[in-house]
This record gives C-alpha cells, structure tokens and sequence, in this order.
C-alpha cells in the first residue's frame, strides 16, 4: 500500500464512546479492553501520520432535540437519542483527546447517520486527494463501521478494516462482525500488519 493514496478514517472516536463518563463508554469499554483498540488507534494514527497517511476525522452529532433523526425513530439511532449522546457542541461529541485532529488532517462534518458517505462529502475528498486505499477504525464495528466499509467496497476503494482499532458492544458482536463478515468486504488485519503493509511515498 502507497502512503501517498492511502487514508485513514477514524469513525467515532468521541467521548461519548472512548472515555469514562461517556453515555456509551459503559457500553463498548469491554471489547475496547480486551483489543487494547484505543491505545492501537493512537499509536496507528501517530504512525501511519508520519508515514504520509491521510488522517480523515469522521464524528457524528446532533442538534437538539435531534431533529435530524426521525420522530418515529428504531433501531440503533432511537438508542443514540433515548440516551442524549452526541450533542453538538458537548463533552461526549467531542473527538477523544488523545486522537484530536491535528494540522494537515481532515475533518468530515455532516456525519448523521451509520454509513460515513451517506450525508458526508467523504467520496468527494478521497477522490479529489487521489485515495485508492481506505482503512477504518472506530465505532461501532457492527454498526457504522460496517456500513462504511460495505459503501466504501461498493465505490471501488480497497478497503481495510483494523481489527485492534474496532469496538462495539459485547465480544461475541466483535468477533462475528471481524471473522464472518468483514472478509466480505474488506481485508481485515491489524494495525501492526497495515503499519507493515505501508510503503511511503
């Protein structure tokens, strides 16, 4: 994998899901545990940043009263609102600090949803920057995860999916989403395995 056409996309890491007093750390704190995924993520993105790796941010949140999501609402996104994560502007929507953007990174804004190219323009810039390979890291890794690296197969990127830097809400949910599905649709490997992959320039 060339560095130069390569990005990263860190989807979720936010307070609400990596800290301690987040609304969905409880949740997800196990497998983040047992993966050690928020200390492979810091250092894969350190890295793989030195590397010429594009760093792509891609958080979600909402206004209040979460209008953006439907009345009506099911499933995973009437979870998010029955709890109050992802407030724009709060502690718990913000980017974890130790994965906090830095100069030269891209931000995606938009991100409502599971899929991370449904109401973003990230297609747009991994085109526009010449990006052939995609990897992914984040939250939840049966949820939005997931939804990004089937979208992302179906557009023609390469996709990899960073085993370590993954975590959702119990072991047997982690394990089914890394061993049965994303082979589907991805190449699944650790960061150390992506790190070692990577060839600069």
């Amino acid at each position: 994998m060339q560095a130069s056409s390569t990005a990263l996309v860190l989807i979720e890491f936010q307070n609400d899901f990596t800290t301690p007093g987040g609304v969905q750390h409880d949740a997800v704190k196990g497998v983040m545990e047992s993966t050690g995924m928020l200390a492979n993520t810091c250092d894969l993105v350190a890295k793989a940043r030195e590397a010429g790796v594009t760093i792509m941010h891609a958080a979600i949140s909402f206004a209040d009263g979460y209008p953006e999501i439907a009345s009506e609402s099911y499933g995973i996104l009437a979870g998010v609102k029955a709890a109050g994560a992802f407030k724009r502007g709060s502690w718990g929507a913000a980017i974890v600090d130790g994965l906090a953007p830095q100069e030269g990174d891209v931000v995606i804004e938009g991100k409502r949803g599971l899929d991370c190219f449904a109401s973003t323009n990230l297609d747009f810039i991994l085109r526009q920057r010449g990006i052939v390979t995609v990897a992914l890291a984040g939250f939840l890794t049966n949820c939005c995860v997931e939804s990004t690296m089937r979208s992302a197969y179906e557009r023609g990127f390469r996709v990899v999916t960073l085993t370590d830097c993954t975590a959702t809400l119990s072991q047997e949910e982690q394990r089914l989403a890394v061993e049965k599905n994303f082979p589907m649709f991805s190449l699944p490997m650790t960061h150390d395995a992506f790190l070692s992959d990577l060839q600069q320039g």
